[in-house]
């Protein structure tokens, strides 16, 4: 989709990366940046590269659960965003479906806050909503989907998405009448979208995913990880595979470890009782870290078409043992009496939490690919709430120098940091002379820094991204059948002792890193936290 973007990127002179120290930055010379000389149509490039399946066909995109909280702050603001900017197929229709009475213009109004609307743009929404409808309907009998599906044929012969923005307990009513009553017909495609939990255990999630298989084909369902859609996560596989430098050294041979980082600054502020029905393994770490891990460590694929790199991934979590408690650290956010406002409330304090809960609100765990590239390197996930940062980052820190000559402790270990959110960045932390006459060792970086080597860009949003594959229909960013099964292996017998032992989770305080326990979790598996050196966002 960006090829013809690149392509003029790489057609331009660029300026090279930015190298910075801690307290500075060196000029980057007299290089005038692509974007000031010239605005490149990035959103025409795309158009060009969208392939729908024949001209003229029409599209109708169902929203089912519109009335609820993803439908308003996500699915209608991403469809919006799609429209006003053209990229989808012309003759594209939108309808809600749920079981509240209302109407199209409360969604619009619902849904408004999160639409990012200019003035200028005011007239465009009210075409968008033109090609809006809602209908009311019961999830469970087919009377609603019948009145959905005449609302569909409308609109003519064409193709169908079902985007299921519903909980999990609904989906075998919905998908069984959806297959009885709404089909595509013909030569038109039908393409189901299904947002995560993907169940809460092994069992229940093969249970789903063998609903799921009885009624439609594997390429027709669209498991949604909005994790694989976000910019530098789907970088990972052009920085391993584009970049020579990198081959000799991704390997257990250079790398000593990798750490996959999830930090929220802000507790479940009313919503713990959702929160302690799942827990952030399964709300984090056994979907969105895991796949981080496995573009980290996968084989290079043949292709990238999306069965080559699905294969590649399944391999790689084959080669995962489940994990063990020892190999964890279990965290649970308390009050910090010097805090402000929500900080001085602890997990505990929410009252739509149960009481004396042991839910934990961070966990640390160890995970080991046991293959010939990756054998003894340990990769560390991480992810917790309440805590000193919004950061999710990849961090690969490499081996240390062997035969030092310098002063001791000086040198520290170089690290690749692939920071996924927020200011989207990738630097390489590395060691350089201190300026001056001494001859000590700096650490210092080399820098590309998103919002400012792109600053004319927009990056789209991950939603965004995904929404316009379904469209595409490619399924490189989604979840397949076995790479779910495989995830819920690694985690389920965790997850089960967790619930069955009760084991109570070690306290740390809002706004914390976390419980000092996981640190040292993480030396014990050969990272090395030093705490001398913090990365900057570049100033504009």
């Amino acid at each position: 989709m960006y090829r013809e973007y690149k392509q003029k990127l790489a057609e331009k002179d660029t300026p090279p990366f930015r190298m910075s120290r801690q307290h500075g930055s060196f000029p980057v010379g007299k290089h005038t940046r692509m974007a000031e000389r010239e605005k490149l149509d990035v959103l025409s490039l795309l158009r060009e590269g969208l392939k729908y399946g024949g001209t003229g066909a029409s599209h109708v995109f169902v929203i089912l659960g519109a009335s609820g909280d993803l439908a308003k702050k996500k699915i209608y603001p991403t469809l919006w965003w799609l429209y006003r900017d053209g990229l989808v197929p012309e003759k594209t229709y939108f309808i809600g479906y749920a079981r509240s009475k209302m109407s199209i213009e409360d969604i619009r109004q619902k849904a408004l806050p999160f639409m990012k609307v200019k003035d200028s743009e005011k007239q465009k929404l009210d075409e968008f909503f033109k090609v809006n409808e809602y209908i009311a309907g019961s999830y469970d009998k087919p009377d609603g989907f019948a009145k959905l599906n005449k609302a569909i044929e409308e609109k003519g012969s064409c193709n169908r998405i079902f985007y299921l923005a519903l909980p999990p307990s609904v989906y075998e009513s919905v998908t069984l009448n959806l297959k009885a009553v709404c089909m595509s017909k013909g030569d038109k495609w039908t393409r189901i979208v299904v947002e995560k939990p993907f169940g809460k255990d092994l069992e229940s999630s093969n249970q789903l995913s063998n609903h799921l298989a009885a009624l439609f084909k594997e390429e027709e369902i669209y498991r949604i990880d909005h994790y694989l859609g976000k910019e530098m996560v789907q970088n990972l596989m052009v920085l391993r595979f584009a970049n020579k430098i990198f081959s000799p050294i991704w390997n257990r041979d250079g790398i000593a470890s990798v750490v996959i980082s999830f930090k929220e600054p802000f507790g479940t502020q009313g919503r713990g009782g959702y929160f302690d029905e799942f827990g952030i393994i399964r709300d984090v770490m056994q979907n969105h870290l895991l796949q981080i891990l496995t573009l980290v460590a996968m084989e290079k694929p043949p292709t990238t078409a999306a069965e080559d790199i699905r294969n590649e991934k399944v391999k790689v979590l084959k080669s995962i043992s489940p994990v063990e408690l020892d190999n964890v650290v279990l965290g649970q956010y308390v009050g910090n009496p010097d805090g402000e406002g929500d900080q001085k409330q602890g997990y505990l304090d929410d009252p739509t939490v149960p009481k004396g809960s042991t839910t934990p609100t961070f966990v640390t765990a160890v995970l080991m690919v046991k293959n010939e590239r990756w054998e003894g390197v340990p990769f560390i996930l991480r992810c917790g709430k309440a805590l000193n940062e919004r950061k999710a980052e990849v961090r690969i820190q490499f081996k240390d120098i062997a035969g030092d000559i310098f002063p001791s402790g000086d040198v520290k270990r170089n690290e690749l940091v692939i920071r996924v959110q927020p200011d989207e960045a990738v630097y390489l932390k590395m060691m350089t002379k201190s300026p001056g006459m001494s001859f000590g060792c700096e650490e210092t970086e080399l820098d590309l820094s998103y919002n400012s080597r792109y600053k004319d860009l927009k990056l789209p949003d991950a939603y965004e991204r995904l929404i316009l594959d379904v469209f595409t229909g490619s399924q490189i960013h989604f979840v397949r059948s076995d790479e779910l099964s495989e995830a819920w292996r690694i985690f389920t017998p965790l997850l089960h002792r967790i619930e069955k032992e009760k084991p109570k989770p070690i306290s740390y305080k809002y706004g914390s890193r976390g419980p000092p326990e996981s640190d040292e979790l993480c030396s014990r598996f050969n990272f090395t936290y030093t705490g001398t050196y913090r990365w900057e966002k570049p100033k504009m």
